[in-house]
């Protein structure tokens, strides 16, 4: 015995009515109704079989005129009454199952299935979103983070706007994975411009999407982009429970691996625990198992982590720790490795930069710092994000210590970080000093 969805479900089931039935019902009262009000709205009323397969599920629903009057008029209660469950005392017959009801059931399956099988995209134009996502992660080095945000943003709404016009697995497995890449770059480049809440918001949706498809890459990176966005905010506790769920995520290459292990340093440096620090850099340096995965070794770009950058994440840990010596070391082999490069990564570059300049600083060469940071100085407004400024205020700090605020070349400097500060990409976050990230 079928169980009625709604007291109109169940008037039908009475009744015995299959949807032929019901639908000649439904014209021929609609014309009785039509001729009362001399309304063509009623005379030529109508009801589709998906219509009414509709009014008869159980859901919430509001039927449009002129069905309001004509199920009144069929069945005896308000229209509003009919979607409702059905009362106790409502069916006093028993409800008959006859040959167009499984007729009815069997092109309802079919419909459904059909409509999930015609719910496709072409393949092509996965391809292309596929092939738009790893361009901009290769070119977001040489984007202006604003650029860089835009584009991110509409990949992620047409990743978006496709899964909800594909049913078919293997399409929504693939558009769940650019979904994910995109809220990966939209974090890095609303941390670029300093906002750090949608920052961790997009790393945690990167995370979700990738959750869903089991990426454990994906997972890895945004959980080390939370991690990193954790010490930023003064949370380097929290950033080392991050990396260890990251480092949990099955799949990740030796350069994943490496990322992982630089961010994982720079935690214990803030914690001011110096020989897990260079336990951590030690084993980011090894050569690894020899293991790839897709997003950090075949895709790359922003989701690489290749030799120039994690020299300078290094050379910041150092700094962190206040080993001026190591930090210019690094540093320098940073600068070397850019050097070598077609393309040197131009954030990067000024980044290590700033950082050279404070190692220097550190070891009481001011005029060395001041070399060095000149071409840092002369960065364009839309390439200062908030790792490069908050580098060089950083310095500033370093230049108000007793032994060099009376120096004119000091002096000099710091009006000149006041003047670069003053305009940048990244607008400023209240709270003071940050702790520098990887950049």
């Amino acid at each position: 015995m079928q169980e009625p969805r709604n007291l109109l479900h169940a008037l039908v089931l009475a009744r015995g009515s299959s949807y032929a039935e019901a639908a000649e019902e439904y014209r021929r009262l609609g014309r009785i109704i039509g001729e009362e009000l001399d309304s063509d709205l009623y005379r030529t009323a109508d009801v589709s079989e998906p219509t009414w397969r509709r009014w008869t599920s159980g859901r919430p629903m509001s039927p449009n005129p002129p069905a309001p009057r004509i199920l009144t008029r069929m069945f005896g209660y308000a229209v509003s009454e009919l979607m409702g469950p059905t009362p106790s005392a409502a069916v006093t017959l028993e409800p008959v199952l006859n040959e167009s009801d499984i007729a009815m059931t069997a092109r309802d399956a079919a419909a459904h299935a059909g409509d999930a099988a015609s719910a496709h995209l072409p393949d092509m134009t996965l391809d292309q979103l596929d092939d738009d996502v790893r361009v901009l992660a290769v070119a977001y080095e040489t984007t202006e983070p604003l650029r860089a945000y835009r584009r991110a943003e509409e990949l992620l709404l047409d990743a978006q706007e496709k899964l909800n016009r594909t049913q078919r697995p293997r399409q929504q497995a693939r558009l769940y994975g650019a979904a994910g890449l995109a809220s990966s770059l939209l974090s890095v480049a609303a941390f670029d411009l300093g906002m750090l809440g949608p920052a961790t918001q997009f790393a945690r949706t990167s995370a979700m999407y990738g959750q869903v498809i089991e990426h454990g890459p994906l997972q890895a990176y945004a959980h080390g982009v939370l991690a990193y966005l954790a010490y930023w905010e003064r949370r380097p506790a929290a950033a080392l429970r991050d990396i260890q769920i990251a480092k949990g995520f099955a799949g990740v290459g030796d350069v994943g691996r490496a990322r992982l292990l630089a961010i994982e340093a720079r935690s214990y440096a803030h914690l001011g625990r110096a020989d897990e620090a260079r336990e951590a850099m030690r084993r980011a340096l090894d050569s690894g198992a020899g293991l790839r995965d897709e997003l950090h070794d075949v895709i790359g770009g922003e989701f690489g982590f290749e030799a120039p950058r994690a020299a300078m994440s290094h050379a910041t840990t150092y700094l962190v720790l206040g080993d001026g010596p190591r930090a210019e070391t690094s540093a320098r082999e940073a600068l070397r490795l850019l050097s070598g490069t077609a393309n040197p990564d131009r954030q990067v570059e000024m980044q290590v930069t700033v950082d050279l300049a404070r190692a220097r600083l550190l070891g009481g060469e001011l005029e060395g710092a001041d070399e060095a940071l000149a071409p840092v100085l002369a960065t364009p407004a839309e390439w200062r994000t908030i790792g490069l400024v908050d580098r060089v205020s950083q310095l500033r700090t370093d230049l108000a210590r007793p032994a060099l605020e009376q120096a004119h070349t000091a002096r000099f400097l710091a009006e000149q970080i006041e003047e670069f500060v003053a305009v940048a990409a990244a607008r400023q976050l209240p709270g003071g000093r940050r702790p520098a990230i990887e950049g």
